[in-house]
């Protein structure tokens, strides 16, 4: 990845920090985001050809900031990587939210990835060539619960599947991480008492919880985001990737199941008690 121009949302701690790492010990020149102006300057020191710039990307101001400043520094925009977000919380049940936080979640895991994308997709279609990964969870099928973090995952799988299609004939790639890791989002007593209230629920079976309380290290997770920026993934778009510890795997497009068909031109629509033999069938 020598002469590549990297930018990781996210990247002063966790995954992000060790896809940035990653990155950089390919070759590239990375500019790592958080929104801890702290935090972000001193993962830029532990990483060789990296700067820093803080600051949260749902901004328009600030996406477009950090699109530009990798350009700058290192000539091009060649790799995306978000990995930016916030922990789902117990009080974001639908039975508890509050509109402002579910905005803040929508805002820290769907807006920010669309407004890097945004920012950086205009700029790798005139260079002909780029690879946008994001970053999104198995919480958007819904097993965890929740409103704004299962939505907002669930809008990045979306959003990133409409990009890869739109782009692809401009050379950009754009795919999907479901990772699983132990970062600080994923440790302590507020997150384990939330998991284990869950299991207590039904709502996730035993070796989920046990997975969740006990997730790989995230430099797991890291190398799967190496593969699709380089050139070997060159073929690889439109697609969503799990990877978690030493377990890869890939959540397949999601196509229609036929549970009825009548021709519409010559018979009437279905009726009510029509519609319940056949979808309880």
């Amino acid at each position: 990845m020598s002469g590549r121009g990297a930018v990781v949302v996210g990247g002063s701690r966790g995954i992000g920090f060790e896809v940035a790492a990653l990155l950089a010990a390919q070759g590239a020149g990375v500019v790592v985001n958080g929104r801890d102006p702290d935090a972000a300057a001193a993962a830029a020191a532990r990483i060789d050809r990296a700067v820093a710039y803080a600051g949260s990307p749902s901004d328009p101001a600030v996406a477009d900031a950090l699109i530009d400043t990798c350009t700058t520094q290192f000539g091009c925009i060649d790799i995306l990587v978000n990995c930016a977000g916030t922990a789902g919380l117990a009080s974001e049940s639908i039975l508890e939210v509050s509109s402002a936080q579910f905005h803040e979640l929508i805002d820290a895991h769907l807006v920010t990835t669309f407004e890097t994308c945004r920012a950086a997709a205009p700029k790798m279609v005139a260079q002909g060539s780029g690879s946008i990964i994001n970053t999104s969870s198995f919480a958007y099928l819904g097993d965890y619960g929740g409103t704004g973090y299962p939505a907002g995952k669930g809008g990045v799988n979306g959003l990133t599947t409409a990009l890869a299609a739109e782009l692809k004939e401009h050379g950009v790639r754009a795919n999907v991480v479901c990772p699983g890791a132990k970062t600080r989002l994923s440790t302590g007593a507020e997150y384990e008492a939330h998991i284990a209230a869950l299991n207590r629920r039904g709502m996730l079976d035993d070796v989920s919880t046990e997975t969740a309380l006990d997730a790989p290290p995230p430099e797991y997770a890291a190398p799967i985001y190496g593969y699709l920026a380089g050139d070997l993934a060159k073929d690889v778009t439109g697609r969503i990737f799990i990877a978690a510890g030493g377990f890869v795997g890939e959540f397949k497009r999601p196509t229609p199941a036929v549970i009825g068909f009548r021709d519409h031109t010559d018979s009437p629509p279905w009726s009510v008690e029509e519609l319940h033999a056949l979808i309880t069938k």
